[in-house]
């Protein structure tokens, strides 16, 4: 192999005086080609790395400073195959190239990144990419992967062919990232090229342009990896395929459960003590009882399943790496078939488990408008990390834990997972009816690239699982925080002879009882009716709405809050309480993601009414029924 440090370096031209030259660096390329990890490793922000095509949806921005030269913004931009947009990810990369992307300068530099181990199909990008007309460094990317697997290409060849420098590296190792570093610089130096760009719009010169460069640069295309190709004999085998999966699926759940228990404890335990603490430090009065009462109660509350939803990001998170779930969209591109969906469907909606919002922006991918509308209609359905809390505390609350097969399945994560299945049950007839009324269309074929397996780094699921944390505690200490404070004070007002209402009778008792009419019939009392309200902002916040309403009643606790819920829920109240919130919208972030992406308020309002109807509805059958059983 020859690496583009062989290349003639030209000068840097000098800056007039007081000119800053302005540096705005393009990473472009095909997805899962590496180009979040190089825009991580230049800019050293964390991108989210998944191994499967589709993950950046949106440009990223970051900056990098290098010696000699000016500080450089530098853009992520989502995987394209060509320049010509079929879906709205194509069309963002598309923008920005053109200059045509409101508040994004046009780039002047141009990363192409492309997959060393697949060059013979990714190689055509070159020629759209070049014809811009912009200094241009095409990046081999995993190069330690070609040579591992016996492949070979002579980079300097290729670049004296293209006329553009070349640089082979690993962008996840860091082999070669000098190269990358130097063309910044304006280091490398062009040579002149040897092949004429094909004609654009002729697909079959384009092909035969990228296949003889390849001949000429002496590409010999690395064999398959042998465990690739020994393992999706089992994963994708008709039989075994959809097995394996669910044997995952419920070891998942079972350990997000059993796992996750005894750091929840400790996070139950320090939550209360420190809640004690600052009871007795702080003098009796207001700003103890909102402190105590109010924040301690609500935040704490949430805190506690914070274990169990880094364990769930921690399993999603190895399988993403492995290259697993790229294997989980090709089995599932069988059931979106019998609803009018794809494959490439699943990738979305699969995203959904850890947060809607991300996943509704995924479905940029999605060429076909109208299957992109569906996927978004029924994304939140998708059981996500925010409904995580409210299922474990209702299920530890009401269903003692006991084994139905053996060390394998308990009774807890069996309910968990018939959640999670409801909800995705949920999903798919809703897109049936969709996809066979409003937004019928023809069935697209769904393209997949199989990436190899891969050995998930510590240090890549780390970060991963640092960022969530991050993101659960601004959470936890923005809206949360924001909504146990006007909670509290809502309890609390109007003053009754100088002294603080009973709960019953203050403000937030009155929002509680002039819903209770309406939520009666399912099984919940007032004080469930506040949370209910307050959970529209997110669907988390009625863990803490309930931590403050039982923490003003002295139960500040995980224990005491589960107490407190067997004495104003039924079991039948619980089970259709778990059924409400599997169904329901419940989230102002989504509401607000879905206008943006749908361009008005018609589908995110029809959304939230069928979702709201769906979920009273859902609940008092359930409500009925085991009223029913339990008689």
């Amino acid at each position: 192999m020859s690496a583009a440090e062989t290349l003639p370096a030209v000068p840097v031209p000098a800056a007039g005086p007081g000119e800053r030259p302005a540096r705005v660096v393009a990473v472009v390329g095909p997805p899962n080609s590496g180009k979040s990890t190089l825009f991580n490793r230049l800019t050293g922000l964390r991108q989210k790395v998944a191994n499967f095509p589709g993950v950046t949806v949106e440009q990223h921005v970051g900056k990098l400073k290098i010696e000699d030269a000016a500080e450089l913004d530098v853009i992520d931009l989502p995987g394209v195959y060509s320049l010509t947009p079929r879906s709205e990810d194509e069309q963002v990369t598309h923008d920005v190239l053109m200059g045509r992307m409101e508040g994004v300068p046009k780039p002047d530099t141009i990363l192409l990144i492309l997959d060393v181990t697949n060059l013979g199909r990714h190689l055509v990008l070159a020629a759209p990419i070049l014809a811009l007309g912009l200094p241009t460094l095409i990046v081999l990317n995993m190069a330690d992967e070609l040579e591992k697997r016996g492949g070979d290409v002579e980079a300097e060849a290729l670049a004296q062919r293209l006329g553009a420098p070349v640089a082979l590296i690993s962008a996840a190792s860091g082999e070669g990232y000098d190269t990358v570093l130097q063309f910044l610089r304006g280091r490398i130096g062009v040579p002149r090229p040897v092949e004429l760009l094909p004609v654009l719009s002729d697909i079959p010169r384009c092909r035969e342009w990228a296949a003889r460069l390849g001949e000429a640069a002496n590409y010999q295309a690395p064999a398959p990896p042998v465990w690739t190709r020994r393992l999706d004999g089992v994963f994708l085998h008709p039989v075994a395929g959809p097995l394996v999966f669910v044997a995952v699926v419920v070891a998942v759940f079972q350990s997000i459960f059993t796992a996750a228990a005894p750091l929840m404890n400790l996070v139950d335990r320090a939550v209360s003590l420190s809640g004690g603490w600052i009871g007795r430090v702080l003098p009796d009065g207001v700003l103890r009882q909102l402190l105590v009462e109010g924040v301690w109660a609500g935040v704490g509350s949430v805190l506690v399943f914070l274990p169990q939803i880094l364990l769930l990001f921690l399993f999603i998170g190895i399988l993403e790496d492995s290259g697993y779930l790229a294997r989980a969209a090709l089995i599932a591109d069988r059931t979106m078939a019998k609803v009018g969906l794809q494959g490439k469907s699943f990738i979305p909606l699969l995203s959904a488990y850890a947060c809607a919002v991300p996943a509704i922006m995924s479905t940029r991918t999605i060429e076909n408008k109208r299957d992109r509308i569906a996927t978004i209609l029924i994304a939140p359905f998708m059981t996500c990390s925010a409904r995580l809390p409210v299922y474990t505390l209702i299920i530890a609350a009401f269903l003692p834990e006991k084994p139905l097969f053996g060390p394998v399945l308990g009774t807890r994560a069996a309910a968990l997972l018939g959640l999670y299945l409801l909800g995705f049950l949920a999903a798919v007839v809703t897109a049936r009816v969709l996809k066979s009324s409003v937004l019928k269309s023809e069935r697209t074929p769904f393209l997949l690239e199989m990436p190899p397996y891969r050995r998930p780094t510590l240090r890549q699921i780390g970060l991963r699982l640092l960022d969530r944390t991050k993101v659960f505690l601004q959470r936890a200490g923005t809206v949360i925080l924001g909504m146990s404070v006007v909670l509290w004070v809502l309890a609390h007002v109007p003053l009754k002879h100088g002294a603080a209402p009973e709960i019953a009778e203050s403000f937030a008792g009155t929002i509680g009882r002039v819903v209770e009419p309406v939520i009666a019939p399912l099984g919940f009392n007032w004080k469930i009716g506040i949370g209910l309200v307050t959970s529209i902002a997110a669907r988390e916040v009625i863990v803490g709405t309930l931590g403050t309403i039982y923490g003003i009643e002295g139960d500040t606790d995980s224990q005491g809050l589960q107490q407190a819920l067997r004495h104003d829920l039924t079991p039948a109240g619980a089970v259709a309480l778990l059924v409400f919130f599997a169904f329901a919208m419940q989230c102002m972030s989504t509401i607000a993601v879905v206008r943006r992406e749908t361009g008005g308020w018609t589908w995110p309002a029809l959304q939230f009414a069928y979702m709201g109807v769906l979920a009273w509805v859902g609940a008092f059958v359930a409500f009925r029924v085991v009223t029913a059983l339990l008689a």
